[in-house]
């Protein structure tokens, strides 16, 4: 199996790291990850530029950079139980797995689920539940969790993902409306949400219940 390493450690230097970001583990989880086993086959020689790439279902993978700063943001450590709601291509629940995390992750469009799961198993990357639902109402189930990460453009943060969120997790989302979204963070405190926005970023939107009602 192609490894394309150099390729990788390139897109570290060059898109994340020239960009600011400094996490070590994220810097770590990106060179390992070979994003190209998570783009479909006629995109495969793209997998690392610096822009996203459509995987079918008009869904998207997200450029590596955003991957990159999304996690940096979650900061995902050794033993940490992470939700994902939109699992897409499975790449970014591949990044948050090699950043030490178990990872649960909920994607609506079945045939989007199942291509993560083959794109995961080929890859390796074990510690990834994946479900087909809806996203907005969170998992109650394995409740609560030190990291949420929503990626797709929701109107609002969901109310149960954030009752789900652990004391002193952190959940990231795009918040904002069909045309562009402010990349936002929030904090736990007991009954307290600390947010911080870090700059404008653009989704495909997240439909459910306390999400979006219907496709753009």
């Amino acid at each position: 199996m192609e490894s394309r390493l150099t390729e990788r450690e390139e897109m570290v230097r060059w898109q994340i790291e020239a960009r600011g970001v400094k996490n070590p583990r994220v810097l770590q989880a990106m060179r390992s990850v070979p994003r190209h086993l998570f783009v479909p086959e006629p995109y495969a020689r793209e997998a690392y530029q610096d822009y996203p790439l459509p995987i079918g279902n008009d869904q998207t993978i997200s450029q590596p950079y955003i991957v990159a700063v999304m996690t940096e943001l979650l900061s995902p450590e050794n033993g940490d139980l992470i939700l994902e709601i939109g699992t897409g291509s499975g790449y970014q629940a591949a990044i948050l797995v090699a950043c030490g995390a178990s990872v649960i992750s909920i994607e609506r469009i079945p045939a989007v689920a199942d291509l993560a799961k083959r794109n995961l198993t080929r890859a390796g990357i074990r510690n990834v539940l994946v479900l087909c639902q809806d996203g907005t109402l969170g998992y109650a189930e394995k409740a609560p969790y030190n990291g949420i990460l929503i990626t797709a453009a929701t109107p609002a943060l969901p109310e149960p993902l954030l009752e789900e969120l652990a004391d002193g997790g952190r959940l990231v989302a795009p918040v904002g409306d069909r045309d562009i979204q402010e990349l936002t963070r929030v904090t736990r405190n007991k009954d307290e949400y600390h947010t911080e926005r870090f700059g404008a970023v653009r989704f495909v939107p997240l439909i459910g219940m306390y999400g979006w009602k219907k496709e753009w």
